[in-house]
């Protein structure tokens, strides 16, 4: 029963982390304020985290590693590129409403990452990057996709879904599908072959 009990403040550790670096950002969060959210006095903290450093790498390569997982089962299905990329945007809009302070810090904090860790992140990053643009390459060959810079299309469509973790809030007049809907019908329309 312990470990569970451990397992569970741990996580609930690492999800209010998530939202006071988003909120105050890695720098300006300290162990005492993180220990203050959790509802445990600092010096317990060590029992469930090694550090500050080491709550910052748990977030960034749990967020790292649902995005390439994710890419991996995108790429293995027989859909067509445009189905491809389109759950691609679907599962980046996913995340962030539904994870978007851990995904806020996987996009910004990370480069407070110490060493290996950075060098590792940074290589997660290129290697997710290198799929994504992948398959737009691919859909172009295919004809799905307008002859287009590839790197242009990728960075687009990451910079364009990146938006959402700052605006979105449930409630608004769309819902999360809608969402979806409206901002794959925004970036596809334009890249997809009529």
């Amino acid at each position: 029963m312990l470990p569970i009990r451990k397992t569970n403040k741990r996580q609930l550790i690492l999800e209010e982390a998530a939202k006071l670096f988003k909120q105050k950002g890695f720098g300006g969060t300290s162990m005492r304020d993180l220990a203050g959210e959790v509802g445990i006095e600092a010096a317990s903290m060590y029992n469930h985290i090694k550090s500050k450093d080491e709550i910052l790498e748990l977030i960034c390569f749990r967020v790292s590693s649902t995005y390439i997982s994710q890419l991996a089962e995108i790429e293995a299905t027989d859909a067509s590129y445009v189905e491809k990329i389109k759950a691609l945007i679907r599962l980046h809009i996913r995340l962030m409403i539904e994870d978007g302070a851990a995904v806020s810090v996987g996009n910004h904090d990370w480069k407070y990452l110490r060493e290996p860790a950075l060098t590792e992140f940074k290589q997660a990053r290129k290697q997710y990057e290198k799929g994504f643009a992948a398959l737009i390459e691919k859909g172009i060959a295919a004809g799905e996709f307008q002859p287009v810079n590839v790197s242009v299309a990728l960075f687009t469509i990451l910079s364009a879904v990146r938006w959402v973790e700052l605006w979105y809030r449930p409630g608004r007049e769309l819902s999360a599908e809608e969402l979806e809907a409206n901002i794959i019908t925004m970036l596809l329309t334009g890249l997809e072959k009529k």
